[in-house]
């Protein structure tokens, strides 16, 4: 892959990335069916919050994403949970996997549609920077107090479903299909704007 598509595909991946918490209640079965690396699509929308309080279930899927729509611009009731969405067929990596006690927490990275390969065959620093900050704040909220308005009925029935699988643990998309490649390792100089591959000279992209 080109250089200048590298650049582009990180620009959109990681330019003003936020996290969102979406909290619910799996299986063992369930949540075993992840693993780091693995590439998700999920069929329907993506319903999460970016107020973050201590867990309401057993599972917590942490969201890193630049391409959310904040809903509460466009209805005031939606302020209260700091309601985001994502569209259908939104694709994601798996980050991290992190368990404290009977908690569990699932890191996921929102990616572009056409940057599957490249996430898939690829891990970079600024992936462990984030994935980093993701186990932190796991850490720090685990055990702090729940969010009254992410306790509703309504927001527990947007967000009670698995992401990426079906409630059976049925992937919705199989990541074998992605052609496996050498795998790469990226390396970003944000300071410098350079980016390194496989540790290779180094290219200017910004």
């Amino acid at each position: 892959m080109e250089n200048k598509r590298i650049k582009d595909i990180l620009d959109e991946t990681f330019s003003d990335l936020k996290l969102f918490y979406r909290d619910t209640i799996l299986s063992d079965d369930l949540i075993a069916k992840y693993k780091v690396g693995q590439i998700l699509k999920e069929k329907s929308f993506t319903d999460m919050s970016f107020i973050g309080g201590g867990l309401s279930g057993n599972c917590r899927y942490l969201i890193a994403s630049s391409d959310a729509r904040d809903l509460s611009k466009f209805n005031p009731d939606s302020v209260k949970n700091g309601h985001a969405l994502l569209d259908d067929n939104s694709f994601f990596k798996v980050l991290d996997i992190q368990k404290i006690n009977n908690k569990t927490q699932i890191f996921l990275l929102n990616i572009p549609g056409n940057s599957l390969p490249l996430f898939k065959n690829s891990t970079s620093n600024l992936e462990e920077e984030i994935t980093e900050k993701a186990r932190q704040k796991f850490i720090d909220k685990v055990d702090s107090i729940v969010i009254p308005e992410l306790q509703t009925e309504d927001w527990k029935e947007r967000t009670k479903f698995p992401i990426g699988m079906s409630d059976s643990g049925e992937l919705f998309f199989d990541d074998a299909t992605i052609k496996i490649e050498e795998p790469q390792r990226i390396e970003i100089n944000k300071a410098e704007k350079k980016i390194e591959i496989n540790k290779k000279p180094w290219w200017k992209i910004w």
